[in-house]
């Protein structure tokens, strides 16, 4: 079975390990089996299992040398871990989370006990592995993964959905961020605006992402201006629910701290381009980032963009974005047809120099 999911047992105890490993197998699950924390950090390496179970006291190295040495490596990390513990102490369950751990169970324990927390976190792991931008439902499931079908329920009766018309602002700079955005549908740019009233392109969104929670991670006002690119309909998550939503489940955390480094990097190859790059290669960047953005693959998407924006988001002036795509159309890179921009050759357009 491909779907098969996987389950590092990590256990001195050869009963128990034998035990777990049959009952799981019997539950469609492939399992490996380790009898002490250093076999069990080399399986894991090997084979990047779904899920460990890991006993805390062993021989050799024990459970948080274990759960210490997967932290440290990138291709581990992030697998959801269990511990089990002979010992319902808090001090000791309270260590292992702090170490990274998922979950924990307790000695002695029942087959659906184990089954009932190895399922939970794979569902867990799966809904916050999911690309976060999937449309609402992403939203959804990381509600369920931090307070259950109640909340989302809650969520869903309370959801406030806000229309905007094209060119409406949804917040200002320096406002303060009491809400989080989700796009149901249509498109929205971030901007900033210089002394002179020049507008620079910070961000464009897509249906399916989140905008507007930079400012509530970071605690501050908005950085930027946020604006419709067209009719547009959005989800408003207040402020107390996102805190709920990161506060309450590490991996919701882990998730938009991804969200938020990805912006930092896309932020500092914006700049880069728009301090170092020629004309022509910022305004071949800028037409491809939009349809890399916006086209879903479809090779007949066509850019329907201001050349005003387009030029905002280049960092260049508008009339010199201007010359520049009839130049790229009279080398049949693009094509111009009622004001849409279509992309011809975007392999050129990518591997145009400076």
């Amino acid at each position: 079975m491909n779907n098969m999911k996987t389950v590092l047992l990590i256990e001195d105890n050869e009963d128990i390990r034998e035990n777990m490993s049959e009952i799981l197998e019997m539950s469609g699950y492939k399992v490996f089996t380790a009898p002490n924390g250093k076999d069990g950090v080399a399986l894991a390496v090997e084979h990047k299992p779904d899920v460990i179970v890991c006993d805390i006291m062993m021989p050799v190295l024990d459970g948080y040398g274990v759960i210490h040495m997967l932290q440290k490596n990138e291709s581990t990390r992030d697998i959801p871990f269990i511990f089990l513990t002979a010992k319902a102490e808090r001090a000791e369950i309270r260590k292992g989370m702090e170490l990274g751990a998922d979950d924990y169970i307790t000695k002695p324990f029942t087959g659906t006990e184990l089954l009932s927390a190895i399922e939970t976190r794979l569902l867990k792991a799966d809904l916050v592995n999911r690309k976060i931008a999937a449309g609402l439902e992403g939203y959804n499931d990381l509600v369920i993964t931090v307070g259950g079908a109640e909340a989302l329920k809650n969520f869903a009766d309370d959801r406030n959905i806000a229309k905007f018309k094209k060119k409406q602002v949804i917040y200002a700079e320096r406002g303060n961020p009491y809400r989080m955005y989700f796009i149901q549908k249509g498109k929205v740019k971030t901007y900033k605006t210089n002394d002179n009233a020049k507008e620079l392109v910070t961000g464009l969104y897509n249906e399916g992402e989140f905008f507007g929670y930079v400012a509530m991670l970071e605690e501050t006002t908005y950085k930027d201006t946020a604006e419709a690119l067209e009719e547009t309909e959005l989800a408003v998550i207040p402020r107390e629910d996102f805190e709920n939503l990161i506060n309450n489940n590490k991996d919701v955390m882990r998730k938009f701290i991804q969200l938020l480094a990805n912006n930092v990097t896309e932020k500092e190859e914006q700049l880069l381009n728009i301090a170092y790059n020629s004309l022509r290669k910022k305004v071949a960047d800028a037409l491809l980032a939009i349809y890399k953005k916006y086209s879903d693959g479809n090779p007949a998407f066509t850019i329907d963009i201001s050349r005003e924006n387009l030029a905002n988001i280049a960092g260049a002036a508008k009339e010199s974005l201007i010359r520049t795509l009839s130049d790229f159309k009279d080398e049949k890179l693009i094509d111009i047809r009622q004001g849409d921009i279509v992309i011809l050759d975007e392999k050129k357009l990518s591997n145009l120099v400076n």
